[in-house]
């Protein structure tokens, strides 16, 4: 084990880099500075973040574009006329009447419900098991996020780990939001003690999955939140306080090395 961890720690080291980012879904919320706007461009990037980077990393920009490049003000004052201009936009199957509810949706959390980082709040703090409090925020976001009237085809866009799906792409927005480990790929603006780098857990898709059962870090078959819960109990042995960190090393592997 200390020889898969000195490996690990390698590739982290490696792949958990600046000079990463221009290649990266990421590269888009690293072109704002404030808190609010780092966040939706972070969650609207990530929500379409499947399919070759580079078409990721166009259509994200282009979303960012209809938005005047002013995510957080757009948000905040988009009235129905300004919507019109999503028409004909699409990335794979999310399409116009999705990312014309997800401008709703934000506006009635950024209006109502205290901002994205507030209705990510775990509610079952008492509960020891880590997953949980991830489970838990993200139960809570997704009930707030389709609180109101929306179409039943755009439920498919957040994924619901309750219901055993990895929702690789909101761990993965979790991570950039809330670790922060000064290497200044990931943002660390969210601050909570109660959601903290030590609750997140491990992004998981084809390529890390792979690489984790060959490294011996997984052992369930389906890429599950089962799977994901078991990836990173197994990575917290390394790191109790940022198992995902490996995130790096494992996509980096699997991705650039072809592991």
């Amino acid at each position: 084990m200390t020889e898969l961890k000195e490996f690990l720690e390698e590739k982290h080291d490696l792949y958990n880099r600046a000079e990463f980012i221009d290649t990266d879904p990421i590269s888009i919320p690293h072109q704002f500075d404030k808190k609010e706007d780092i966040e939706i461009a972070g969650f609207i990037t990530a929500t379409i973040a499947w399919g070759q980077r580079v078409t990721i990393i166009n259509n994200a920009n282009k979303l960012m574009k209809l938005m005047d490049n002013t995510p957080h003000d757009f948000i905040l004052n988009a009235k129905a006329r300004d919507l019109y201009q999503f028409d004909n936009f699409v990335h794979r199957t999310f399409n116009t009447m999705d990312a014309v509810f997800f401008i709703k949706s934000l506006q009635n959390i950024y209006l109502h419900h205290g901002g994205l980082q507030n209705v990510f709040h775990p509610n079952n703090l008492a509960n020891e098991e880590m997953n949980n409090v991830c489970l838990s925020a993200i139960t809570n976001f997704r009930n707030v996020f389709f609180s109101i009237a929306h179409p039943a085809r755009t439920t498919k866009h957040i994924s619901n780990p309750a219901e055993n799906s990895s929702a690789k792409r909101i761990c993965m927005f979790l991570r950039w939001m809330i670790r922060n480990d000064k290497r200044g790929v990931d943002f660390g603006v969210w601050k909570n003690k109660d959601f903290n780098s030590s609750h997140l857990m491990c992004p998981l898709d084809v390529h890390s999955g792979n690489v984790a059962r060959k490294l011996g870090l997984l052992t369930r078959t389906q890429n599950d939140w089962k799977a994901v819960t078991e990836l990173t109990y197994n990575l917290k042995s390394f790191s109790d306080t940022d198992p995902v960190k490996y995130d790096f090393a494992l996509f980096g592997l699997g991705v650039f090395e072809g592991f």
